[in-house]
């Protein structure tokens, strides 16, 4: 019998980054929300991995550094699981990341701490809903669920997390635009993303801000249209830890 989890998207409305750790790892001071965007996956008896329609600018591939079976290795669990992939990956939106905290939520595994040793935005999927995101991801104080809506623009082009961290750190760690640090390293790292950005403000009258690490952009309200998807916050999948 397979067991059928969701994992949200997660939105980063706002991003600081406070400092950098002697490792490397970038200290910040986030809000997050989780969406109504989500992937399926199903776990059931066996062992391997697939993932199906996986969209977006970068490649997943289903092998042992994968999210979902980095998780499964470090609860001590085994299965076949199969990922029906909505959130695009090089989104911004946390695919991964909430692919991981869906299979610590089945295994029944809450130590936020070491969940962000997987990733850093494991340990928010794994609360969800709409929270306050420190240290390098592993404190998450859930905040007061708010219903909100946003619409999304997601170009097809992917923005590896690493390599937009590593930019900011190469430009002297610039403080961001629009509540985001690393919007002015994406753009220098990735130009074309402004031309996405400029277009979608000027579609819908606002401000686009920068999903994360990129590469999305997201305004605060409904403006549906060619290429934008429009989406809502969920609140927590499981009581806060």
């Amino acid at each position: 019998m397979n067991t059928v989890l969701v994992a949200p998207a997660k939105l980063t409305l706002s991003l600081r980054i406070t400092g950098v750790r002697d490792d490397g790892l970038h200290l910040i001071e986030a809000e997050m929300v989780s969406l109504d965007l989500a992937d399926r996956i199903s776990v059931g008896p066996g062992i391997g991995l697939e993932v199906h329609g996986a969209g977006g600018g970068l490649e997943v591939v289903a092998d042992d550094d994968n999210l979902v079976s980095r998780a499964l290795a470090l609860v001590g669990r085994e299965a076949r699981v199969v990922v029906e992939k909505e959130i695009p990956a090089g989104a911004g939106l946390g695919g991964g990341s909430s692919d991981a905290a869906a299979i610590l939520r089945w295994a029944g595994f809450d130590d936020l701490v070491t969940a962000s040793g997987i990733g850093a935005d494991v340990a928010f999927c794994l609360v969800g809903g709409r929270a306050r995101v420190s240290g390098i991801g592993e404190v998450v104080e859930p905040l007061p669920f708010e219903e909100r809506v946003f619409t999304l623009l997601i170009p097809p082009i992917g923005c590896p997390t690493g390599a937009v961290y590593q930019r900011w750190d190469d430009l002297g760690g610039p403080a961001g635009l629009a509540g985001n640090d690393l919007e002015s390293a994406l753009l220098d790292l990735v130009p074309e993303m402004a031309l996405w950005r400029d277009s979608f403000g000027d579609a819908t009258g606002r401000q686009p801000r920068l999903a994360g690490s990129g590469g999305s952009w997201f305004v605060e309200g409904e403006y549906p249209g060619d290429g934008r998807r429009v989406v809502r916050t969920v609140p927590p999948m499981v009581s806060p830890v």
